[in-house]
C-alpha cells in the first residue's frame, strides 16, 4: 500500500456499539446501506440482535446518539421476547411438540438418548461434561431433524413425481425452509421441536416449489395435494413459531 493511501485511508469502523439504558448495557450492531435515507433500528426476534442501519454519509456519533435516544424502545422490545431456554440440566424443551426435560448424566456412557421417567415425564439424557451438554443436544436435534425432514420431503416428492437433489439443515432465522432451482431443500433444524404435522407441512411446501417457484394458486393447489391440512400447520406456526427460536439460547447474563 502506498504512503498516500496509508495516510489518508478511512479508519475502520466498529461493527457494534454499546448503549446504556436503566443501568443495563445493550449491544447494537451497525450496518451501512447505500439506499438508506435515515437511521433505523430493528430487533431480530429469532437472534435477539439489535441492528442499526445507517445512511451512507451517517456518522458514528449520530448513530450512537440515535440508538441511545431509543434505549427505552430497545429494552422494551427485548424484554417482550420469550425468555431464553438454554440447553442445560433441568430445562424443558419440546421434541416433536412434546415437552422433554434435559437431564445431565455426567458419569454414563453415550451421547444423547431418550428415556421415560418414573413420573412419566419424557427425558433427554445427555452424557459427558456439563460444558458439552448444549453442543451435544444441538447436534442430536439436528440429526433428528435431518432424518425426519429427509423422509417427509421424499414422501412429498414421490406424490408429485419430482426428485430431490439434497436436503440440508441450518439454523435459519428468517425462514423455516427454502428450495433452490437445482433441487436442494434447506430447512431449519428447529422444526424438530414442532409437532410432526408442522414438519410435514413445511416439507410439502418446499417440495411443491420444485414444480412452482412461486406462491401462485397453482403452487398452493400442489401443497394441498400433498398435505391437505395447510391451515392447521400455518396457524400453529403463526402462534408458536417464534418461540422455537428461544431454545438453546444462552441467558442474557451468561458468560
Amino acid at each position: 500500500m502506498s504512503l498516500h493511501a496509508l495516510l489518508y485511508r478511512r479508519p475502520r469502523e466498529p461493527t457494534a456499539i454499546d448503549i446504556v439504558f436503566d443501568e443495563a448495557v445493550y449491544q447494537v450492531r451497525l450496518q451501512r446501506h447505500r439506499q438508506a435515507r435515515r437511521y433505523t433500528l430493528r430487533v431480530h426476534s429469532a437472534t435477539r440482535e439489535v441492528v442499526l442501519t445507517m445512511p451512507p454519509r451517517g456518522t458514528l456519533k449520530d448513530a450512537h446518539a440515535f440508538a441511545q435516544k431509543h434505549g427505552a424502545w430497545i429494552a422494551t422490545r427485548l424484554n417482550r421476547l420469550p425468555a431464553p431456554a438454554p440447553f442445560r440440566h433441568g430445562t424443558i424443551v419440546p421434541l416433536r411438540g412434546e415437552p422433554h426435560r434435559i437431564e445431565h448424566r455426567p458419569y454414563e456412557r453415550g451421547t444423547v438418548w431418550l428415556e421415560l421417567g418414573d413420573d412419566e415425564c419424557r427425558t433427554l439424557c445427555v452424557a459427558g461434561e456439563a460444558a458439552h451438554v448444549s453442543r451435544r443436544l444441538t447436534d442430536f436435534l439436528k440429526r433428528e431433524a435431518k432424518r425426519e425432514l429427509e423422509a417427509a420431503s421424499r414422501r412429498a416428492a414421490e406424490k408429485l413425481g419430482v426428485r430431490i437433489k439434497r436436503v440440508s439443515i441450518r439454523d435459519q432465522a428468517s425462514r423455516w425452509g427454502s428450495c433452490s432451482t437445482t433441487g436442494v431443500l434447506s430447512y431449519s433444524w428447529r422444526l424438530i421441536l414442532a409437532p410432526p404435522f408442522v414438519l410435514d407441512y413445511l416439507a410439502a411446501h418446499e417440495v411443491a416449489h420444485l414444480v412452482e417457484m412461486n406462491h401462485s394458486r397453482a403452487f398452493w393447489r400442489l401443497v394441498m395435494r400433498i398435505y391437505p391440512n395447510v391451515a392447521r400447520a400455518k396457524t400453529w406456526l403463526d402462534t408458536h413459531g417464534a418461540e422455537l427460536h428461544r431454545y438453546g439460547l444462552r441467558d442474557a447474563g451468561a458468560a
